[in-house]
């Protein structure tokens, strides 16, 4: 009998398991009014990131506090949800300055 060289072990092995470097950048905040929302947390300071509407079954606004890398978004009543994105990189415009 000769070996061919391929084993019967089909086990696999697995790489151990790291730490991935996680930060909070957006939570969603359900409001009843959103301009009224939108309004305060501007008179804040905070920057307004979007504003975005799609007719009226759609609008997101998004703002950020002043230097925070977190942002928060608002949704409408019936829609609420997370959203996990990775920021390698800051858009021009979104990083601070001081």
């Amino acid at each position: 009998m000769t070996s061919t060289g391929v084993s019967s072990n089909t086990s696999v092995e697995m790489p151990g398991a790291g730490t991935v470097d996680m930060k909070l950048e957006v939570v969603t905040l359900p409001v009843s009014g959103v301009d009224r929302a939108k309004s305060f947390y501007r008179s804040l300071g905070w920057r307004l990131d979007a504003d975005i509407r799609r007719g009226d079954a759609f609008r997101a606004v998004q703002l950020t506090p002043p230097h925070s890398a977190c942002s928060i978004a608002f949704s409408d009543l019936d829609g609420n949800g997370w959203l996990l994105q990775e920021i390698k990189t800051r858009l021009p415009g979104r990083e601070w300055t001081d």
